[in-house]
């Protein structure tokens, strides 16, 4: 700290104990109370104080966000809090939020995600099975017209949209394997071209 800091917090320090002397001698009748209610807005203070500085560590738990960094034929993706690798992808213009799933044989499509990247669901035909943790699935084999991942764009690529109910679209391994190289390392996957 510089002499100016340590003036302003020397300033500060005399101010605060001025406001608190004058409190406690206006209010010295009711000592007790007073006291007991200084606590508890200290405490509110205090809490406000760690809130906002764990705010970011907060609202990365209650809503994940990563930060993908894509440089010409490289992609890479950390870790979330959850464990799991999540790429926003643009399907057809929209983008779509999906977990890279090395476990999903393909790109599996939520039903919403579908209507969202302009799918018709309606014309639909759910002929295929996929067999997951919960149990069989029908899915509906698609066409996507485009999926870009930063610089990266693919056309015509084949998809399924599951009739089920599914939380997060699901990048799978036939999309993984159009990159000669798949590799995580210290928390974070990297997709290279």
């Amino acid at each position: 700290m510089d002499n100016f800091d340590t003036a302003r917090l020397l300033y500060l320090a005399l101010l605060g104990g001025a406001v608190l002397l004058w409190f406690f001698a206006q209010n010295r009748a009711s000592l007790g109370k007073v006291t007991q209610q200084a606590l508890v807005w200290g405490l509110i203070f205090v809490g406000v104080i760690a809130a906002v500085g764990l705010w970011g560590d907060i609202r990365q738990t209650v809503q994940p966000s990563q930060t993908v960094l894509a440089q010409g034929d490289r992609i890479e993706l950390p870790r979330a809090p959850d464990g799991h690798y999540y790429l926003t992808a643009q399907i057809n213009g929209t983008p779509v939020r999906f977990v890279v799933d090395t476990g999903a044989s393909q790109i599996v499509l939520t039903q919403d995600d579908a209507r969202a990247a302009g799918l018709d669901l309606s014309n639909l035909m759910y002929a295929g099975r996929a067999f997951t943790a919960n149990g069989t699935v029908r899915t509906a084999p698609v066409r996507l017209d485009q999926i870009t991942i930063g610089s990266i764009a693919d056309h015509d690529v084949r998809a399924v949209v599951n009739e089920g109910e599914m939380e997060q679209s699901l990048l799978g391994m036939d999309y993984l394997q159009r990159f000669s190289s798949v590799e995580i390392r210290d928390g974070t996957l990297s997709l290279t071209r």
